[in-house]
């Protein structure tokens, strides 16, 4: 926002706040829209199926493949007969193309997907928290830019950030917390 180098109105400096809590709510919108799109592109990722044909190295290996199977195919049969194994009981060879990989088990494709959705909704509320703070300081410098006394603006000054209502934590106070646990359980 930068430094505003004379005083706002008392009208502006309404609009602006109604201004910023608008484009507030949009860009909650627009993180919730994004969410929606980035769900509906994993389901068409998860649900695609491949074909051998689609691609033309796919397609020479499927074939050589398919080669590899009639020949050792034949070989098989050679050996029943030696062997005198009846051509209905004959052990053989098939070869598949497999076009979804794991995605085919449905299992699997729920687990991805409500991993990816948890992920999603952890990215969409870093993101409306992200939006929050934008509009709170932009709010906050337009209501500074309308203060006039004295006592309003270390007032302003004072308000503690959330660094200081939550401060990092300590391992070692961590690791404390944690060996008083496994004690007050030992006794």
């Amino acid at each position: 926002m930068g430094d505003v180098p004379a005083r706002m109105t008392k009208g502006e400096r309404t609009e602006l706040g109604q201004l910023i809590r608008k484009r507030e709510r949009v860009m909650k919108a627009a993180a919730s829209q994004r969410s929606a799109e980035m769900i509906a592109e994993l389901d068409r990722q998860l649900a695609t199926i491949y074909s051998f044909d689609d691609d033309e190295v796919w397609k020479q290996a499927v074939n050589i493949a398919n080669e590899a199977v009639v020949a050792a195919n034949a070989t098989i049969a050679d050996r029943c007969k030696e062997l005198g194994i009846p051509a209905e009981f004959a052990p053989g060879l098939n070869f598949g193309w497999y076009g979804r990989g794991n995605t085919a088990v449905a299992s699997r494709r729920a687990e991805l997907r409500r991993l990816a959705k948890s992920r999603i909704e952890a990215m969409e509320k870093d993101a409306a928290t992200k939006i929050e703070r934008l509009s709170l300081e932009a709010q906050t410098e337009v209501i500074a830019n309308g203060l006039e006394s004295e006592a309003a603006k270390i007032f302003l000054s004072n308000m503690a950030p959330v660094e200081t209502l939550m401060p990092m934590l300590d391992v070692q106070e961590v690791k404390a917390l944690v060996d008083q646990k496994h004690r007050d359980r030992d006794y």
